[in-house]
C-alpha cells in the first residue's frame, strides 16, 4: 500500500499531503512518546500517534516514516502545518482511536 492509496481511501482527512505519496508503507508504528519514537521508528513506517506537534515531524523526519497520521482528534497546529509542508511530510487525521486506526492500515499492507 502507498501513502497514496491511503489517503484515497477517504478515511483520513489530508493536513499535509507531502512530497512523496507513492512511497510504500511498510510497517505500522503506534507511540505517543517522541524520545521511544525517534529511537523505534521504521523507515517507511505509518505513524499513528496523538502528538500533533512540531517535535512529531522532527521525529518524523529522522526516522523517515512514510507518513504521521494524527489519531483520536489530534491536529497539528497552524506553524507545524506549515512546516510539514515545508518539509514533505505527509500527515493525515482520524476520529479514531490509534488501535482501530493502526489496525485497519495493517490489515490493508
Amino acid at each position: 500500500m502507498t501513502v497514496k492509496d491511503l489517503m484515497d481511501t477517504g478515511k483520513f482527512q489530508v493536513v499535509s499531503p507531502g512530497d512523496d505519496t507513492e512511497r510504500v508503507i511498510e510497517k505500522v508504528f503506534c507511540c505517543d512518546l517522541l524520545s521511544v519514537a525517534m529511537g523505534r521508528a521504521p523507515s517507511g513506517c505509518a505513524w499513528v500517534t496523538v502528538m500533533g506537534n512540531m517535535n512529531t515531524l522532527a521525529v518524523a523526519s529522522l526516522t523517515d516514516a512514510a507518513c504521521v497520521i494524527l489519531a483520536e482528534g489530534a491536529a497539528l497546529d497552524e506553524v507545524a502545518e506549515k512546516k510539514a509542508a515545508q518539509q514533505g511530510i505527509t500527515v493525515l487525521a482520524t476520529e479514531e482511536p490509534i488501535f482501530e486506526t493502526a489496525m485497519g492500515i495493517y490489515q490493508s499492507l
